[in-house]
Parts: C-alpha cells; sequence; structure tokens
C-alpha cells in the first residue's frame, strides 16, 4: 500500500474484514488502534501504520494494485489464458481472447478465478488480482446462496426434480438445494431457476444429469448480493466496490466479529 492516508473504516473493509458502517461501529466501541492508540471516527493511516482489531494486526490491502471483477462470461470462453501456451499459435490466440485479457493492466496481470463455471457453462465470473483476497472469497463462496438457470431438453419430471431437490451426488455428497423452479424455454429446451447454497456448476450439471436429465447449459446469474445485471453484455466486466467486496465476506466478518 502507498504512504497515502485513509480513513480506517475504509482500511476495514477492503480487507474484507466489515462494511464500513460495521467498521464505523466497531470504532465506536473503541476496538480498532492505530499504533496502539484507539481509532477515531475521521482518524486516518497508511500502509507504515499498524492498525489493530481486538488486538489483532490487520493485514492492509493494497488500494490501487488489486481489483476483483464481475465478469460475465460466455459458454466456451476461457477465463483465464492457459497457464502453458508452449508456443503453440491457437494456445496464443485463445489466450488473447481470454476474459482476463480484457482486464486493466494497472492492477497486475496476475489474475486468479473464484469457484469458476466449467467452461463449457457460463455466466457471473469472479476475477481478483489479490491472492490473499481470493483465499477469502473462495472461501466465503462455499456458504453463499447462488441461484442458476439450467436448461434441459425437454420439461423435468416431478420425480427428476425430486431427485434433485435430494442433491445427492454420485459421491454420495450432497448439494444444498433450495429450489428448481420452471422457468420458460421454447421448442425442446425447457429452463429452470436452481437455488442452491454454496453450490458450483461442475457439481450441480453432474446432479441434474444423475436424474437421467439431459443438460445443454448451466448458467450462473446470481451469488451472495451479486447479480448479473442485464445491462453487463457477454463478455464484459465491471469492477466491484469495496462494499461488493465485504458483502460477500460477510460471513468471515461475522466470525471476526465474535472472536477473542
Amino acid at each position: 500500500m502507498s504512504g497515502e492516508a485513509e480513513r480506517v473504516q475504509k482500511i476495514l473493509s477492503r480487507a474484507g474484514l466489515a462494511s464500513r458502517r460495521q467498521a464505523e461501529e466497531w470504532i465506536r466501541a473503541g476496538r480498532v488502534t492505530i499504533n496502539g492508540e484507539p481509532a477515531e471516527l475521521g482518524s486516518r493511516a497508511s500502509g507504515h501504520d499498524k492498525v489493530r482489531l481486538d488486538g489483532k494486526l490487520v493485514h492492509q490491502a493494497p488500494s490501487r494494485r488489486s481489483a476483483t471483477w464481475l465478469c460475465h462470461r460466455s459458454p466456451g470462453e476461457n477465463l483465464l489464458p492457459p497457464r502453458e501456451p508452449d508456443g503453440d499459435a491457437a494456445q496464443a490466440q485463445t489466450g488473447r481472447d481470454a476474459v482476463s485479457e480484457r482486464l486493466s493492466r494497472r492492477v497486475g496481470r496476475r489474475h486468479i478465478s473464484i469457484s469458476p463455471m466449467p467452461r463449457i457453462d457460463g455466466g457471473l465470473e469472479l476475477l481478483t488480482s489479490d491472492g490473499e483476497l481470493a483465499a477469502k472469497l473462495q472461501r466465503a463462496v462455499r456458504g453463499l446462496p447462488m441461484e442458476f438457470g439450467l436448461r434441459v431438453r425437454g420439461e423435468l419430471s416431478a420425480e427428476q426434480i425430486e431427485g434433485i431437490l435430494g442433491g445427492e451426488l454420485d459421491s454420495g455428497e450432497k448439494m444444498q438445494i433450495e429450489s428448481c423452479e420452471p422457468s420458460g424455454g421454447e421448442g425442446s429446451n425447457r429452463w429452470y431457476k436452481v437455488l442452491a447454497t454454496g453450490a458450483n456448476g461442475r457439481d450441480l450439471r453432474a446432479l441434474v444429469e444423475r436424474q437421467n436429465a439431459l443438460v445443454s447449459r448451466v448458467l450462473r446469474v446470481a451469488l451472495g448480493g451479486l447479480k448479473l445485471e442485464r445491462t453487463l453484455a457477454r463478455g464484459h466486466v465491471r469492477q466491484l466496490t469495496d462494499e461488493e467486496i465485504s458483502s460477500l465476506l460477510q460471513s468471515q466478518a461475522g466470525e471476526a466479529d465474535t472472536a477473542d
């Protein structure tokens, strides 16, 4: 982080510990210190200062060298370029066509995907250039509600829907499926809206195919409080705000709130 001082609540928010409003409550309660002194509303700190929450050092996330993005990925489109192009022209072209190649270079060239959908599917994806934040987000999404658009051949029977709601995979593990409801379609294809918690696209596809249904597409359209807005066209991205990131990490912020 640069030497430029920032409000302490912004530092706590960007560190993924709380929303700015929650951080302000912590400051009022005397739980935040700067270099050993109680912080006040309006207090500022720089990267050289030691900010602590309940005595624990807060690792300040860099404000200009990292960013987190919401991406609308088209089915079949690469999220990240191949790790080792090996000089192959086709792979090199695929790398240039990856979603991550459209992101700002001001925050670095290395990006990490958070619980990505299978390449055959798509929809809402998250990318970040912050490794520490990526680890926190990866843990957080396991407990977040998600919404998927599921396209299958023909209509699902009552028995198939019951099997999907049961959530049992071939491995014996169970997905937490909240609902599976028809949402339109035309011709031989039908769409269903599936609400689940901590799900991933690969397991959802496997779950539905386990019910002898022919799946042609799985799209993630919501993750926690994030939604795939109609204004964000396929292949486009937008940067997440500090408040949106804090919302995704809310469960972990709650753990920090009860720690000691």
